[in-house]
């Protein structure tokens, strides 16, 4: 190959290939074939995204209604919790220490079965 012909190719990515005839209409046929090959497979690329980006749409609002559904739970326990603990906190204060002491002692009691009956299970 020689320099004149080096410079009738055209470079590619540092590969040279032969230009497609211009003035033949096989040329011109098989240029419109690759683009209209070219152009499904862009259209198909696009249509994949576009579906995948319709599923992460759809499973964000999923994930953030959950999450909603979740706090909204939280702070209902949350208040039940404090309430519980007024309550308890009130009958310690009205009635002595007495009943606050049989009220640990029973939980104590309570959670010992409870270990004793699961570790022998």
């Amino acid at each position: 190959m020689d320099y004149k012909d080096k410079i009738m190719r055209r470079s590619h990515g540092g590969n040279y290939y032969d230009p497609l005839p211009s003035n033949s209409s096989y040329g011109g046929e098989f240029i419109e074939t690759e683009n209209d090959d070219l152009t499904e497979q862009l259209k198909d690329k696009v249509n994949t995204l576009k579906s995948l980006s319709i599923d992460i749409g759809a499973e964000v609002k999923y994930q953030d209604r959950l999450l909603r559904d979740m706090d909204h739970d939280f702070e209902t326990t949350g208040g039940f919790l404090s309430n519980t603990l007024g309550r308890v906190t009130r009958l310690s204060r009205n009635s002595g220490g007495y009943n606050m002491l049989y009220l640990i002692l029973f939980s104590f009691a309570v959670f010992f079965v409870l270990y004793i009956f699961l570790k022998l299970k």
